[in-house]
């Protein structure tokens, strides 16, 4: 199978195809830099093919697609900055990615008659309750301009093609780009004292582990909206913090154990609202994977373990 993945200099896009490499799958990675060649340790996305291509022009996008007919289209590629797409200046911008980017796709895809799998957020509701979201559900409420542009791509893919996925994911991290638990050691490594929210609710995603579901996942015909993080529970930024510093300081980091580093739980009203508004509940209900024969992500913690010993010597 010919498959196209975009936004492989994100955390997502440089696992998938990584995975399609050692599947022995014909994986073509794209994006918006001239070139890309992967993480400097050689990593199988080193060896697979690159094309430059900007989602956001529909006469690039049907070309480079038309010319490498690809059986599927893994649409990794998105402005995920989310504070700064509140910016008035870089609404029209977001826009023109999320949105935009998607349906260039999306309408190529109908004429290639192309699987396409569009990643989204559980930022397309309103992050409110404690129920977590069922992936069919179709109560969107998007808080901010990211959730919104995410839903108009949802929108877009659903309105264009019958031969699709869209997975919804949340708090991911990977090894190829910036995240919370980077964050987090950054922090940690100056200060004594950290406050972390507590009354944010979700699970994190590792992409390693979602890179695998999506390269089974488009491997099928079960079509439709599933929702993909690890497994493990829900929990607070607060308790994932605590985590991260548990863990780093196992590996023999000091500086990250608690005689060290306090951690302290504050509500989002405490810790002061950020430009855009967060979700409170970002609990995603993943039963629809396995009532679909796909085998649920490993829990978080494990997830966690395996990151620290990958990025070991970057902290």
């Amino acid at each position: 199978m010919r498959i196209l993945v975009t936004g492989v200099g994100g955390q997502l896009g440089h696992d998938v195809m990584n995975e399609l490499a050692a599947r022995g799958q014909e994986g073509i990675g794209s994006d918006v830099a001239p070139t890309y060649s992967g993480i400097a340790d050689g990593t199988a996305v080193t060896r697979m093919p690159y094309v430059q291509m900007d989602i956001t022009d529909g006469e690039a996008v049907t070309r480079i697609l038309s010319e490498i007919k690809p059986d599927a289209v893994i649409h990794c590629a998105a402005w995920t900055a989310v504070d700064l797409a509140e910016d008035d200046d870089k609404v029209a911008k977001v826009r023109a990615v999320n949105a935009g980017g998607t349906q260039n796709i999306a309408n190529t895809c109908k004429v290639l008659d192309a699987k396409m799998l569009y990643i989204s957020t559980d930022y397309v509701f309103d992050g409110m309750g404690e129920t977590p979201w069922d992936p069919d559900c179709k109560d969107y409420k998007p808080l901010n301009v990211y959730g919104q542009t995410k839903l108009e791509g949802e929108l877009a893919v659903s309105g264009t093609l019958e031969r699709y996925f869209i997975v919804r994911i949340a708090w991911v991290f990977g090894v190829n780009g910036k995240n919370f638990i980077r964050t987090m050691l950054n922090i940690g490594k100056n200060h004594d004292t950290l406050r972390v929210v507590d009354d944010q609710i979700g699970t994190p995603t590792y992409t390693d582990d979602l890179a695998r579901l999506l390269a089974d996942m488009i491997e099928t015909e079960k079509y439709g909206y599933y929702h993909a993080t690890n497994e493990g529970g829900y929990i607070s930024w607060y308790e994932f913090a605590v985590e991260i510093f548990r863990q780093a300081a196992a590996l023999g980091r000091e500086e990250y154990d608690a005689s060290h580093l306090q951690v302290l739980p504050v509500t989002t009203a405490e810790y002061g609202e950020s430009k855009a508004k967060r979700p409170y509940n970002s609990r995603l209900d993943k039963s629809k994977l396995r009532a679909n024969g796909f085998e649920p992500l490993p829990v978080w913690q494990d997830a966690l373990a395996r990151y620290l010993k990958a990025i070991d010597a970057d902290f």
